[in-house]
């Protein structure tokens, strides 16, 4: 791959993380990961305004993380890759154990004081 493509995709890779750097989003898309869902399940499950879920789920779906499904009035949405669920559960997997090695290393400076 020349530089010049590599270059690209750090770009379109950055992009698409910058989808995973709000905390609601990331809550949005861990409801997600269980089952569709339509805006006013996830704004009564998020506890945020529906403009704030149809937003965030904008977004989401500009980057093709998540899919709509239309349905009568109602609009569902889904993970468009199993994947997404996958990249979730490695980071969170390694956020937790960073969390346990601070707080051993945390218990330990406690008990030699």
């Amino acid at each position: 791959m020349s530089e010049t493509n590599s270059a690209s995709l750090y770009e379109l890779h950055a992009e698409m993380c910058k989808v995973f750097t709000s905390p609601k989003r990331l809550e949005l898309l861990n409801l997600l990961r269980k089952k569709e869902l339509s805006v006013g399940e996830l704004t009564e499950l998020a506890g945020i305004p529906q403009s704030g879920v149809s937003q965030h789920l904008a977004i989401l779906k500009g980057q093709d993380i998540v899919r709509a499904r239309r349905a009568g009035s109602r609009i569902y949405y889904s993970l468009s890759d199993k994947r997404i669920s996958s990249a979730f559960d490695i980071i969170r997997g390694i956020l937790l154990d960073k969390l346990n090695r601070t707080a051993s290393l945390s218990r330990v400076i406690r008990k030699s004081r």
